[in-house]
C-alpha cells in the first residue's frame, strides 16, 4: 500500500479549502484562511506520508463536491472516508456523521450515544481533532444550553454553516 496522499486546494468565499485522499478514501477536508495555512496543517497531520499536490481527478472531484456543498448545503456531503483515530474518536465521529442536515446535537448527547455520558470534554476534543470537516459534522455539535462553543475552523464559520444548513433544510420537501 502506498503512503502517498494526493491533495488539492481551492479558495472559496466561505474559506480556503483543502481535500486530501489516499488509496482508501478521503482522509482530510480542511478549512482555513489561506491555502498555505492548510498545506502546513496537512503536513502536521500526516508527517510520514508523501504529500502530492496535483491534479488527481478523484481529489479534484472531492474538492468540487465540498465547494458545491458550501455553495448550496441542501444535501449531506457523502464521501468515501478513510478516518484515522482512536477507538473513542471513531465512535464520536460515527455519531457526528449521523446528525441530520439542519439539526444539532449537544456534546452531552453525543457522549450518551457512545455510552460514556461523563465524557463530554473528551467528545469535544474528538470533535476538534476531526480531520474531515463537513463530512463528519462536528459543526453540528453545540452546548447543552444551545450555545455555540469552539470550532476548530472558527466559531464564525460554525455559525455560518449552521445558518446555511438550517435555511436549506427548511426549504427541502
Amino acid at each position: 500500500m502506498s503512503d502517498s496522499i494526493h491533495f488539492a486546494v481551492q479558495s472559496h468565499p466561505f474559506a480556503a479549502l483543502l481535500a486530501a485522499r489516499d488509496e482508501q478514501g478521503v482522509c482530510a477536508i480542511l478549512l482555513g484562511d489561506t491555502t498555505d495555512e492548510l498545506r502546513a496543517d496537512l503536513k502536521k497531520r500526516f508527517p510520514k506520508q508523501q504529500l502530492l499536490e496535483d491534479e488527481n481527478p478523484e481529489t479534484l472531484a472531492t474538492l468540487k463536491k465540498i465547494a458545491d456543498f458550501l455553495d448550496r448545503p441542501d444535501h449531506e456531503l457523502k464521501l468515501k472516508l478513510h478516518l484515522r483515530g482512536t477507538e473513542f474518536q471513531m465512535k464520536v465521529w460515527d455519531v457526528l456523521q449521523h446528525i441530520p442536515l439542519g439539526s444539532t446535537m449537544s456534546y452531552s448527547e453525543v457522549a450518551r450515544r457512545i455510552g460514556q455520558p461523563t465524557a463530554v470534554r473528551a467528545v469535544a476534543r474528538a470533535g476538534a481533532s476531526n480531520p474531515v470537516a463537513l463530512a463528519v459534522a462536528c459543526h453540528r455539535v453545540i452546548r447543552s444550553d444551545g450555545g455555540i462553543s469552539g470550532y476548530r475552523w472558527g466559531v464564525e464559520r460554525k455559525l455560518k454553516l449552521l445558518e446555511m444548513e438550517r435555511k436549506y433544510a427548511k426549504a427541502r420537501p
